[in-house]
């Protein structure tokens, strides 16, 4: 099938021979011949401590050993081509070369069509072994639910063997790469080990914690042969009426950023180490912050805005190494991401410097030109704007001929081509798939093992975040009396996992292995305590001590999971609620959910509330909490609405949340008199200045009950003025005058009305009025940290004609330094900065404006912002 027919004539026929034994030895299921080894050949496999030490078990030398021992091909044809066992026959075989040239001996051995071939990714269920073989694909993977019969790791292992031997089969036998959505555990595994979504994570605030998970799941990944996870997502939810806000770690950049430890857990310290398995952050980029929280929707953000909120998390995920990025569905101002040759290629490869490879989602190149089905204007923008490989599940067959086309017609350049594939095939060396191309059968006992199920149980227990404890009824007592548990989640291992659990939307009922709520609940109590459970809270009497209600949401994941009109508990739940609440017995409310609800109108008739989210098969881990066996730490990675009306709603926004982000009690030791204070709240950073108001934003603080508000204090000497009350952990401050330096901190107080010392300080300028001739400029600081901010200025003719060009002068505070801007030439002169119209943008018509953007560094503990802005 080579497109080559130089390389058809070249080749002898002894080598065809040997071709075709190599494919069809690679292909045999029964042991090779001889004397099988003591524990079997499969037993005899040795690992060696170099490429891939661990992870994979059948060398590619000794299979080309092998074959060589088989065929009959004259003895001197096959000793000038297949080397001796721990030889390479090429260079590209040799193990001991570097990366990049074995990369180069490669390709340049390589067809167009093998080339096309290692930019493809087709569905299992579409794709056979001998298509692999026969088209060079480079790429297979597993939708959601998408298995082997019987779902086992075992299965699981013999199907990706099955599909690596084709790949192995071709003629340069460059080895297929799988792709799983491995989200909170090896999950489309019947029997794996679940963890809590990411929102629960996120919760823990514990990225330790979360490396570890990274681990463990990469073992049971490795297991079952797969060595690449569509995983983390980075996204950065800010509505939760989006069905994939569980996938997000939290709200603020700032979650997701730290959150990126489960890479190193997924990659570990090498590629080519023991169970490694490639990371993939998703998606790139803006996925969480649709219009609507529609899902695959339009994110309409300035460049400051998207780079403010969205980016981080994948500059801190490329830091780390990330193998792979995957684009998201989602649109940037009306343009497809998977388009956007911008945000791809000058943003991602060329700013933030990645160096692996970019992966488009499901079909998601099919969407950039409107219409329905893969077309050449499809296929040309996408690989244009720098997505290497397609994942094109059913249509795979018209994409390559697609791409042949395109490629043929000169539309995409042989270079774009070959630097998708040197990515695409770096990746592959560096995992040392070349080496150990199979499963490695070592870590196959390791799914759902006890080890990674404590470890999932101590993930639930730090993510359970306690919203209320009137009368400080958690923890429950573990012994004597009747505890009465009911809600349609308490028992049900499918609802408490979630979307992409088993199959894609996730299902109710015992779908896999685990321990659900009231399992738990029931292995916790000791002697004297009895618990009854009925589903809809019938049969409950006064005699119990207590309730526990477990209710929420069923399964769900993208698009069917989009909740764009009410975002309470169904009927179903509440109806359950009544019952207890009839009863006159303390209710204990456990929500398993993916996203906050609108809980504002029963949470008065509830004695205590414990967001659970959703915590997967370990549901041991919830008991824990309610029964004090583990102290609850978590907190809340989102803000908790008032209303679904407040949609979206988020921290700094100035919105009174139900909840602030960063709420979470724990209990109260002993059961004392509270009189021990918060700790005190983070320094608090500001954003959002204008000449007339500023945002604060800082870390909550911490109180062995509760924190139920912050005072906002500005200090003027050794004096302080009270400046704002909220319960938040933000405040905008209004009312300021131009170009006046501002000192502003924070103290937290809790419901026995202590004080907790006082925050670190902030120091705030507010902008001048920006008014120059014709024109004026308006900054905004969009983000800003210990050592940096962004910060977007909008440009207005006030003038009564056009004009073709503006220029903006300001003044940087001594030792700051710009490091970036956007759409405009900027130029630094000492401390004075001037900022000029970049060609696009110098037109402003009577009354229009536009706006620029840039970004800069500052000494540690140094939070001045730029002064004296004007615009000529």
């Amino acid at each position: 099938m080579s497109s080559n027919p130089s390389r058809k004539r070249t080749v002898p026929t002894w080598a065809g021979r040997w071709r075709t034994g190599l494919r069809r030895a690679l292909m045999r299921t029964d042991p090779p011949p001889g004397d099988a080894p003591p524990g079997g050949w499969r037993a005899s496999r040795r690992r060696t401590g170099g490429r891939r030490a661990g992870r994979r078990r059948t060398g590619f030398a000794a299979v080309l050993a092998l074959v060589a021992a088989t065929l009959t091909v004259p003895a001197t044809a096959i000793a000038a081509t297949v080397p001796a066992t721990g030889a390479a026959a090429l260079p590209y075989q040799d193990p001991s070369l570097p990366v990049g040239a074995r990369v180069d001996d490669l390709m340049s051995r390589m067809s167009l069509e093998e080339k096309l071939g290692q930019m493809t990714q087709a569905e299992r269920g579409s794709v056979s072994a001998s298509d692999i073989t026969t088209y060079r694909l480079g790429s297979v993977l597993s939708g959601g639910g998408s298995a082997p019969t019987p779902n086992t790791p075992a299965s699981w292992a013999n199907m990706y063997d099955g599909f690596q031997n084709a790949a192995l089969a071709t003629p340069l036998g460059i080895p297929l790469i799988y792709g799983v959505d491995a989200v909170h555990g090896h999950n489309n595994v019947v029997g794996a080990t679940i963890f809590p979504h990411n929102i629960g994570l996120g919760a823990t605030r514990d990225p330790d914690l979360v490396q570890r998970i990274g681990r463990a799941v990469a073992e049971e990944v490795s297991g079952t042969g797969i060595d690449w996870n569509f995983a983390p997502c980075l996204c950065v939810a800010r509505n939760d009426r989006w069905g994939r806000t569980y996938e997000s770690f939290g709200e603020t950049p700032d979650l997701p950023s730290s959150m990126t430890s489960i890479i190193t857990g997924f990659q570990g310290d090498a590629l080519n180490g023991p169970a490694s398995v490639l990371a993939t952050a998703k998606h790139y980029v803006g996925d969480g912050g649709t219009e609507g929280g529609v899902d695959q929707g339009d994110t309409r953000l300035s460049e400051a805005e998207l780079r403010a909120i969205h980016l981080p998390p994948f500059e801190e995920a490329v830091e780390r190494g990330v193998g792979s990025v995957m684009i998201s569905f989602s649109s940037w101002n009306g343009t497809k991401v998977h388009g956007h040759r911008y945000l791809i290629t000058d943003v991602l490869k060329g700013e933030l410097g990645f160096d692996g490879f970019v992966v488009s989602d499901w079909n998601g190149i099919d969407q950039i030109d409107g219409a329905p089905g893969t077309s050449a204007l499809d296929v040309r923008t996408a690989i244009n704007a720098g997505i290497d490989m397609a994942m094109v599940p059913t249509e795979w067959r018209s994409f390559i001929e697609l791409l042949r086309a395109e490629v043929q017609a000169g539309r995409i350049s042989m270079e774009r081509i070959d630097d998708a594939v040197r990515r695409i095939l770096t990746k592959k060396f560096e995992l040392g798939l070349f080496e150990k191309p199979l499963t490695d059968r070592s870590y196959t006992s390791t799914v759902g093992s006890a080890e990674h199920r404590a470890l999932a149980r101590e993930a639930v227990a730090k993510s359970q975040v306690v919203l209320k404890n009137e009368g400080g009824l958690l923890p429950l007592a573990r012994t004597g009396g009747k505890i009465f548990v009911a809600g349609k989640s308490a028992d049900d291992i499918g609802n408490q996992s979630g979307g992409w659990t088993i199959s894609w939307q996730g299902s109710s009922g015992d779908i896999t292995p685990g321990t659900t709520i009231l399992e738990g609940i029931r292995n916790t109590v000791g002697s004297g305590a009895t618990v009854t459970y009925s589903r809809d809270g019938s049969g409950i009497d006064g005699s119990y001590r207590v309730a526990i209600a477990v209710v929420g949401e069923t399964p769900y994941a993208e698009t069917q999971g989009d909740r764009p009109g009410d975002l309470g508990l169904d009927s179903t739940d509440l109806n359950t609620l009544a019952n207890l609440r009839a009863s006159g017995v303390p209710v204990v409310v456990v929500l398993v959910s993916g996203r906050p609800l609108d809980i504002a109108a029963q949470l008065p008739g509830w004695d205590a509330l414990v967001a659970a989210w959703l915590p997967g098969t370990e549901g041991q881990g919830v008991a824990d909490v309610l029964f004090g066996v583990v102290q609850p730490t978590g907190k809340l990675p989102m803000t908790w609405m008032n209303s679904a009306s407040q949609q979206p709603i988020n921290a700094g926004d100035g919105k009174t949340p139900l909840f602030p982000q960063g709420f979470g009690l724990t209990y109260e030791p002993g059961g004392e008199d509270d009189t021990t204070p918060p700790t005190a709240p983070g320094t608090p950073t500001a954003s959002g200045v204008t000449s007339t108001s500023a945002t604060l934003t800082w870390s909550a603080a911490t109180d062995d009950v509760g924190v139920t508000g912050y005072d906002v204090v500005r200090l003027q000497g050794s004096a302080e003025t009270p400046a704002a009350s909220v319960t938040s952990t933000s405040a905008t401050i209004t009312g300021l005058s131009p170009d006046t330096s501002y000192t502003f901190a924070v103290y937290a107080r809790d419901a026995a009305g202590n004080r907790s010392p006082r925050s670190g300080t902030v120091t705030v300028t507010t902008s001048g009025d920006g008014t120059g001739s014709g024109c004026t400029v308006t900054p905004s600081t969009q983000s800003q940290w210990g050592t940096g901010y962004v910060i977007q200025a909008t440009v207005a003719n006030t003038g009564t004609s056009s004009r073709t060009s503006w220029t903006v002068t300001f003044t940087l505070p001594a030792g700051h330094t710009i490091t970036g801007s956007w759409n405009a030439e900027v130029s630094v002169s000492g401390r004075t900065v001037t900022a000029r119209n970049a060609p696009h943008n110098g037109t402003l018509g009577a009354g229009e404006s536009t706006s620029f953007g840039f970004q800069a560094t500052r000494p540690d503990g140094d939070t001045s912002l730029p002064t004296s802005y004007t615009c000529s």
